[in-house]
């Protein structure tokens, strides 16, 4: 019979397994000591919220704990902060293969480029076009009495900030993972 824990990670509780919770926690160790000084907190924020969401995701609503293997999965899909792998050899003793999630690409207001809202950087963020084809279309539809005024500022409304290294991967729909994140903990200070 396994011995259990119940842990709380990224504001959220599991029941899991106890070589599962050694395994976890040694990557959470590894992952903090491989962030650049200053940058930790957040970045280790974002990486338990998205730990507690791909659980959530895997167990559904029902009671089961967290298994080793789930935690192995996991572990390899988010990677580390320096794109290196945890292990030094390349007999990794907790790696499995596992299919990669397609990316979520989603809609935000990308508040470093913006140069009034965000709206045009957003969009051409998301869209992967540059920003300043999508301001000379906004004027362009704002001198021609078009509707672009009125979507500028519905989008403004709308649309939520970019202010998370994971909200910033997911507004240029690149896969939400370590090493991804780390691009942006610079700028989100």
């Amino acid at each position: 019979m396994k011995k259990t824990l119940t842990i709380s990670i990224g504001g959220k509780s599991f029941i899991i397994d106890e070589d599962a919770h050694d395994r976890l926690k040694n990557y959470l160790d590894t992952f903090r000591s491989r962030i650049p000084d200053g940058q930790g907190s957040e970045v280790m924020n974002d990486i338990e919220a998205r730990i507690a969401e791909l659980f959530q995701a895997n167990l559904g609503s029902s009671q089961q704990s967290v298994s080793l293997a789930l935690v192995n999965q996991i572990t390899t899909q988010l990677g580390m902060p320096d794109g290196k792998p945890e292990f030094e050899n390349e007999q990794e003793p907790f790696r499995e293969e596992t299919t990669m999630s397609n990316p979520v690409k989603k809609l935000y207001l990308d508040v470093e480029s913006r140069k009034l809202a965000g709206v045009c950087s957003g969009l051409a963020a998301y869209f992967d076009i540059d920003v300043t084809l999508i301001r000379i279309l906004f004027l362009a539809g704002l001198f021609a009495g078009g509707f672009t005024f009125w979507l500028y500022i519905i989008i403004w409304i709308v649309a939520p900030k970019a202010l998370t290294p994971a909200q910033k991967c997911e507004l240029r729909g690149w896969e939400v993972n370590a090493e991804n994140m780390a691009r942006f903990t610079d700028s989100s200070k």
